[in-house]
């Protein structure tokens, strides 16, 4: 009994410590600039309609020119992540559109801490999906 309240006693403290309460709260959605692993391209996210969109503010001149490739419009300005809405604590569901290949994806999008997100794109249902960490610019 007595090892077993030295446990919780620990993680209670632990709990208390100053790094767990110095970490930054996870935004509640995840607004602002956002870009992706590649570094190809930068999207601002905020509030559209009552639900989260993006739009790519900056792309790389390769990004322009595989979107240019397959006749996708110019990138700056488009709209890349259409309508999420909440779908549960720190996760948001909507379409991604991926300009290098023309085409829209059902997807979700988990705020994994202050500073990054996974976007996730699935086809088939969900039942084949990709994904990346996206990191705060």
């Amino acid at each position: 009994m007595i090892c077993s309240m030295r446990l919780v006693w620990s993680i209670a403290l632990a709990a208390m410590s100053p790094v767990a309460a110095s970490r930054p709260p996870v935004p509640d959605p995840p607004t602002g600039l956002w870009i992706n692993p590649h570094g190809s391209v930068k999207v601002m996210t905020a509030p559209c309609a009552g639900k989260l969109c993006g739009w790519i503010v900056w792309a790389s001149p390769q990004a322009t020119m595989d979107a240019a490739a397959v006749g996708a419009p110019k990138l700056i300005g488009l709209e890349l992540l259409r309508d999420y809405h909440p779908a549960g604590p720190h996760l948001w569901r909507g379409t991604v559109y991926v300009p290098d290949m023309a085409r829209s994806f059902a997807s979700r999008i988990t705020q994994l801490d202050a500073n990054r997100m996974k976007i996730d794109g699935c086809i088939l249902a969900g039942l084949v999906c990709k994904s990346q960490i996206w990191r705060r610019a």
